[in-house]
C-alpha cells in the first residue's frame, strides 16, 4: 500500500513538472526555435541520466542490441514531440494533451498489428469511446478547419510506435539504453535539422517557418526559460520512470490524466484559454477510455494470475 502512495505521489508530482514544461515552453515558443527547445532538453536528460548512474557506481552500457530498432524508435519520438511543440503555438494547452492521452488507445491498436495481441469486445468499446472524445474535440469539418489540432494526435501515434519498439526491445536493451538513445536522437536530429535549416528563408509553409526560427542564445530570459524546460521535463521523466518502478501500473496510470486538470487551470489563468463544451465532453470520453482500457487490463492480469497459481 505504502509503494502504491509513493508511485502516485510521484505521478501526481511528474505531471505537475510537465504541467510547467509546456507551460514555459508555449511562452516562448514563438521567440526561439522548437529545434533549440529539443536540443536543450536532450543534453541535460543525457547529462542527469549518465551523472545519476555514475554516482550510483552502475556498469552503463551505450550500445543497443537493436540499432536499427533504436533509430527507428528515437526519430518517432523526436518527430511526435516536434509536432506537440508545433501544436501548443495554435490551440489549447489542455486541448494539445488531451489529443495525446489517445496513446493507450493507439497502443491498444498498434499491438494488434504489431505484437499480434488479440482484441476483444472491451477493447473496442474503449476505441469507440476514445474516437468519439476525440472527434469532439478536433471537430471536422470542411471550413476554417484547424489543422494543427492534428498534430498532438500525430504525437500519441509516434509515441505508441515508440513505446511498443520499447516493449520489443525491453529483452536486451534496459531502460538506461533506450531513455538514452532517446535523448542522444533528439540531439542528433535537431542538431541536423537546424544546421539544415540555418540559412532558409521565410515560405508558405507555416510548420518549415516554425521550423526555421533561428536559435536564440543571447536573449537570458529565454536561456534562464529553456533551462527550467530542460531540468523540469527530466525530472519529471524520472518522476515518471520511479513511480512505475515502485508503485502499480493499475494504481498509477489514471493519476497521469491530472494534468488534463493541471493543463485547464494553467491554461485559463495564464492564456486566457476556454475549451468549449463539446472539447470538455470528449476530454472526459478520452479519460474514460483511457482509464477503462488500464482497469480492464489489470483486472485480467490479476484474473490469469489467479488461475495459474490454483
Amino acid at each position: 500500500m505504502e509503494n502504491e502512495r509513493l508511485g502516485i505521489l510521484l505521478i501526481l508530482i511528474g505531471m505537475s513538472l510537465f504541467c510547467i514544461q509546456d507551460i514555459f515552453i508555449k511562452l516562448i515558443i514563438t521567440n526561439t526555435s522548437i529545434l533549440q527547445i529539443l536540443v536543450f532538453r536532450a543534453i541535460l536528460g543525457l547529462i542527469l541520466l549518465t551523472g545519476y548512474l555514475y554516482l550510483n557506481q552502475k556498469k552503463i552500457t551505450y550500445k543497443s542490441n537493436y540499432p536499427f530498432i533504436a533509430l527507428i524508435r528515437g526519430t518517432f519520438f523526436f518527430l511526435g514531440f516536434v509536432c506537440f511543440y508545433i501544436s501548443l503555438t495554435k490551440i489549447p494547452l489542455a486541448e494539445a494533451n488531451a489529443l495525446f492521452f489517445t496513446n493507450p488507445i493507439m497502443v491498444t491498436i498498434l499491438s494488434v498489428f504489431i505484437l499480434k495481441n488479440p482484441i476483444g469486445f472491451h477493447r473496442i468499446l474503449a476505441i469507440i469511446i476514445c474516437c468519439v472524445g476525440t472527434l469532439l474535440i478536433i471537430k471536422p469539418s470542411i471550413n476554417n478547419f484547424n489543422w494543427y489540432i492534428l498534430l498532438p494526435i500525430f504525437t500519441a501515434f509516434s509515441y505508441s510506435i515508440s513505446m511498443i519498439l520499447s516493449k520489443i526491445t525491453s529483452d536486451k536493451d534496459n531502460s538506461f539504453q533506450q531513455s538514452f538513445h532517446i535523448y542522444l536522437g533528439g540531439v542528433i536530429l535537431g542538431s541536423s535539422l537546424s544546421i539544415i535549416l540555418i540559412n532558409q528563408t521565410a515560405s508558405g509553409l507555416p510548420l518549415f517557418n516554425i521550423l526555421s526560427i533561428k536559435w536564440n542564445l543571447t536573449d537570458l530570459n529565454i536561456l534562464y526559460k529553456l533551462i527550467i524546460i530542460a531540468i523540469v521535463g527530466t525530472v519529471g521523466i524520472f518522476c515518471l520512470v520511479s513511480a512505475y518502478r515502485v508503485g502499480s501500473p493499475s494504481a498509477n496510470a489514471p493519476f497521469e490524466y491530472v494534468l488534463l486538470i493541471y493543463s485547464l487551470i494553467s491554461g485559463y489563468i495564464i492564456f486566457n484559454e476556454i475549451p468549449d463544451i463539446y472539447s470538455f465532453i470528449g476530454m472526459g470520453l478520452i479519460i474514460i477510455s483511457g482509464i477503462y482500457v488500464f482497469v480492464r487490463e489489470s483486472l485480467t492480469k490479476r484474473l490469469i494470475a489467479t488461475i495459474k497459481s490454483r
